[in-house]
């Protein structure tokens, strides 16, 4: 196969289209006969291959949509021929296993996959739809009918159905309004403020907030058309212009979205509500920074081996790794990526297409931004481009406390970034020293003793400069409860971390700063700090105040989606006396030169109480805590 080179110039629109015509050339090879399925090589994902098959043609299909709707049909007619056959062989039982697509059930993947083959249809209708025979029009929508009257789990997969089943109401086939119309009444239980869902019950804050919650109700209003109440359209509006007004300062100055919560396999479908932002005309960015954001998204992956030399989207973030993929997830699954590519329905001519590209927030300068409804506090340091995820508010943990608490270590950390990722192999994640404290047994070895995760986290301040929050805390071995309060700082690319711990007596507390990554990591340690050097930041936790001198680096191997060797610097306090300490740490991640052997000796910490202290940083900033 030869290898395939993505293009040059990704900031245009004709960059973007000539993507989406190798990412969609690169698939044919793994279509079934009549193209109803396109088998993908990797690991199977937990529903199956059926399943999967279905997933890689509705994902590609997707794309293959936004690529002929934007080009009003105007593309090699092979293209639609290809998917027009599919949605023949795919919707016909008779077609049989390889072919033939599961049904549409209850809480089942064809539902999420039923979903973009409606939005599909609905955007190609001249050039697909309304040239499809009469049998094979009766398969789809008794295929998509499937939905009506069914339950999909209670997220953002109501809003799966919703879309669908408006594609059968506009086509005249038979649906169910009350199925829709609860789909978009319950997402609002999940609304927040200020632009934020949270994708079911609890605090699941995420990019799904963006590629999902956002999207999918004004896709759902362009599929309604004059029938849409425009009273619910002009909320989703007003909500994603809010939702807009700070996203462009979650991107880093190299394009890499965020690097937190689940199926970021979808990589650049961070892109999706900018474009949305822009067909919906309701973003509060100019069409410069639109383009800035979403293109460098497009290139940050492109220029990190994404697609890979198949022409291929993999399971990973730069490079195919497992460990970041969830059960759902199979070999098809990155194709959702697929909604990054919605800006091709804006015609040639818009100004998100036309315009020169304009600096995202951190190339502009340094920032510090508080997202209460989240909890999250963001800093981005213009000299490296680096944004930085302080995170007091999402945890993804069930809200019955009956339930275990779960261990995702991509929500349960106290930092994210977009030059890092947490680390997610299985020992290291059983370890969790990265962006965490940790209660350790007495005596445990702090390189390799597992800390119990961080539980349910209770915001309780995200302000400007400075978040906190609360979370019950556990040692392994030890029924007991105790309790960890944290408030976070920040000044440029410094975090000053301040836990007020509740612990008993004997136990060791750890805690571990960004873990880094590259083809080797260099690392030092001194009397009350350690550094790390990943391919493009270092990562350095300095003791300030109540910590004993100890200090190391955790080293792992194939645990991290940036690099196969990645490294995590911690500090410790032995032998806790029990009761209540006070924990001051100065948390770096930089790209710049950073020695942390003199941030040590620079940096000064004041406590006038247990609940009061003054940090003083090397330029001389004071921070309260």
């Amino acid at each position: 196969m030869t290898k395939q080179t993505p293009p040059d110039d990704l900031g245009t629109r004709a960059g973007w289209e000539a993507l989406a015509d190798q990412l969609l050339g690169a698939v044919e090879p793994f279509a079934s006969p009549g193209f109803g399925q396109y088998r993908l090589p990797g690991r199977a994902s937990q529903s199956g291959q059926e399943s999967d098959g279905l997933e890689g043609y509705a994902r590609t299909f997707l794309l293959a949509a936004f690529r002929i709707a934007g080009a009003r049909g105007e593309v090699d007619q092979r293209l639609i021929d290809r998917y027009a056959a599919g949605l023949a062989a795919g919707t016909d039982p008779a077609s049989g296993p390889g072919e033939a697509w599961l049904p549409v059930t209850d809480r089942k993947q064809p539902m999420v996959e039923a979903a973009s083959i409606a939005l599909g249809l609905h955007e190609t209708r001249p050039w697909l739809w309304d040239r499809l025979d009469d049998k094979v029009r009766a398969h789809v929508v008794d295929w998509l009918g499937g939905f009506i009257g069914a339950e999909p789990h209670d997220n953002n997969w109501l809003l799966f159905q919703v879309v669908a089943e408006q594609f059968l109401a506009s086509v005249g086939a038979p649906h169910s309004q009350a199925d829709i119309d609860r789909g978009l009444d319950r997402i609002e239980d999940w609304y927040r403020g200020d632009g934020w869902y949270t994708d079911g019950d609890g605090r699941h804050f995420d990019h799904y907030n963006g590629w999902a919650m956002h999207l999918y109700p004004l896709l759902w209003a362009r599929i309604a058309g004059a029938s849409a109440d425009a009273g619910r359209v002009a909320t989703y509006r007003e909500r994603l212009r809010q939702f807009l007004g700070t996203y462009a300062h979650l991107i880093g100055g190299d394009g890499a979205p965020m690097h937190q919560g689940r199926s970021l396999v979808y990589r650049w479908a961070a892109a999706a509500p900018l474009w949305m932002g822009e067909l919906a005309d309701c973003t509060p960015l100019s069409p410069g920074v639109t383009r800035r954001a979403a293109s460098g998204m497009l290139r940050h992956f492109t220029a990190h081996g994404v697609p890979d030399e198949r022409g291929l989207l993999t399971l990973g973030w730069h490079r195919p790794f497992l460990p970041m993929a969830q059960g759902y997830s199979g070999p098809a699954s990155p194709y959702w990526a697929s909604k990054g590519f919605v800006g091709l329905l804006l015609p040639p001519e818009h100004p998100a297409w036309t315009a020169p590209e304009e600096q995202l927030p951190v190339e502009k300068g340094d920032f510090s931004l508080a997202l209460p409804q989240p909890g999250w506090l963001l800093h981005g340091t213009k000299a490296d481009g680096v944004v930085r995820l302080v995170n007091h508010g999402t945890d993804h943990q069930p809200r019955d406390p009956e339930e275990p608490p779960t261990a995702d270590p991509h929500y349960a950390k106290f930092g994210y970034s977009t030059a890092t990722a947490p680390e997610a192999g299985e020992s290291a994640w059983r370890r969790g020293v990265d962006g965490h404290l940790a209660l350790l047994p007495a005596g445990a070895d702090p390189a390799e003793a597992a800390g119990e995760p961080r539980r349910r986290i209770h915001p309780v301040e995200v302000a400007p400069g400075r978040a906190s929050s609360w979370h019950e805390a556990r040692v392994a071995g030890d029924p007991e409860a105790y309790g960890i309060a944290t408030t976070s700082l920040v000044h440029g690319r410094y975090e000053v971390r301040v836990h007020r711990v509740f612990a008993p007596a004997g136990a060791t507390v750890r805690e571990g700063g960004y873990a880094v990554a590259g083809e080797t990591v260099p690392a030092e340690t001194g009397p009350g700090w350690a550094v790390a050097r990943g391919a493009r930041v270092a990562s350095a936790v300095v003791a300030l105040h109540g910590w004993d001198a100890g200090a190391g680096v955790v080293h792992a191997r194939d645990a991290n989606a940036l690099g196969p060797r990645s490294a995590t610097p911690y500090l410790l306090r032995r032998d806790h006396p029990g009761g209540r300490t006070v924990h001051v740490t100065l948390v770096v991640l930089s790209g710049e030169p950073l020695d942390a052997a003199w941030l040590h000796t620079h940096t000064t910490v004041t406590l006038t109480s247990e609940e009061e202290l003054t940090v003083r940083l090397p330029d001389g900033t004071e921070l309260n805590g």
